[in-house]
């Protein structure tokens, strides 16, 4: 399956003008024969104090007007995940939207590990998530959780080959950026989607560095900061063959004992 991380700016505020760079993007993957594009963290609404402190979308409004046209492009054959925050009943959420070639789009992720000033303004998701497009199982991931080895872990462990992550890294993080990313790839012995945003939204500057990753951490398609796709095949076979040469998946363990100091 052809998959791709989609980068680019997004402008504070303003969903209609995101929701068309979406959908732009969408097209571009649908020429090139993708089935599934990610988008960054916040995309749809800005990353940006502005943004989260203003009128969000809501959860329940999926279906409305204001998302018709990424369904249009998406209707090529793409189901695109594209970050968001979001009005879940009294909640604000940082969440990612799945956007399906039917037209169907629901909101099955809320982010776990809010970070910093994100705190002021969202609540944590209560449950990890995986999408199947194409009969491939994928983990769903925002940004922060990408931090935490267990979060893809459990997605691995649960049958996911490929991970889904949505981000939004400042300047001076590409480090660690690259690190989480290839390192999650690695420890689970399956694909990492890495769509990261870039450039200035509001107050804040992004600094791209979308990538695909296989099952043994190498960056196989790789963005710097302008805008773009980075392109990959998604291989099942080569997960499997991965994870039976590289056992970790399999082999961890559930308990590891008291710790003794001496």
């Amino acid at each position: 399956m052809i998959v791709a991380a989609g980068q680019a700016a997004s402008v504070s505020g303003d969903l209609t003008a995101n929701v068309r760079t979406a959908a732009r993007l969408t097209g571009l993957a649908a020429t090139q024969d993708v089935r599934l594009l990610v988008l960054p963290e916040a995309f749809l609404t800005g990353y940006d104090v502005a943004a989260f402190d203003g009128p969000l979308p809501d959860a329940g409004d999926l279906g409305g007007a204001w998302l018709d046209p990424l369904r249009e492009q998406a209707a090529a054959g793409v189901t695109v995940v594209v970050g968001t925050a979001l009005r879940r009943g009294a909640d604000r959420r940082l969440s990612q939207i799945v956007v399906r070639p039917d037209g169907t789009a629901t909101a099955p992720y809320d982010k776990q590990h809010v970070d910093s000033m994100e705190r002021e303004f969202f609540t944590v998701g209560d449950h990890g998530t995986s999408i199947v497009v194409d009969g491939l199982e994928l983990g769903l991931s925002i940004c922060y959780d990408g931090c935490f080895p267990e979060h893809a872990q459990a997605a691995a462990r649960d049958g996911a080959v490929g991970y889904l992550a949505s981000a939004a890294y400042f300047p001076g993080g590409g480090d660690r950026r690259d690190l989480y990313y290839a390192t999650r790839a690695l420890e689970n012995g399956m694909y990492v989607v890495l769509s990261a945003l870039t450039g200035r939204c509001g107050a804040f500057d992004f600094i791209g560095g979308s990538a695909v990753y296989d099952p043994e951490g190498r960056p196989v398609a790789r963005l710097a900061e302008d805008e773009g796709l980075a392109i990959a095949d998604l291989d099942p076979a080569l997960v499997a063959q991965t994870r039976a040469t590289h056992t970790m998946v399999g082999d961890r363990r559930d308990d590891l004992g008291p710790r003794v100091r001496e």
